[in-house]
């Protein structure tokens, strides 16, 4: 499932990255994206949490580093997504 792409900014360099949405879900308040470097079958995934807060214009997402946080999402990922094999 692809849900359209995002163009994040990496804080630091200021480089552009184009990321194509796999999928996204809402756990507890917080908003996720599972993200992809390309639409191949071997590409390159992270998984992304919203940290805006309601005064920021444009959404801010961080990598979930995590690792509780991470595994948790990554479970809820695999469920919506049974026909893609998501490895870590």
């Amino acid at each position: 499932m692809n849900n359209g792409k995002i163009i994040i900014t990496e804080e630091g360099t200021g480089r552009e990255l184009e990321l194509f949405v796999v999928e996204q879900t809402k756990i507890n308040g917080a908003s996720y994206l599972l993200v992809a470097d390309s639409e191949s079958e071997d590409a390159q995934c992270m998984i992304l949490k919203d940290v805006s807060s309601q005064e920021d214009a444009d959404s801010i997402f961080e990598s979930v580093e995590d690792e509780t946080e991470l595994q948790a999402v990554l479970r809820v990922f695999d469920e919506l997504l049974e026909d893609v094999d998501i490895q870590m």
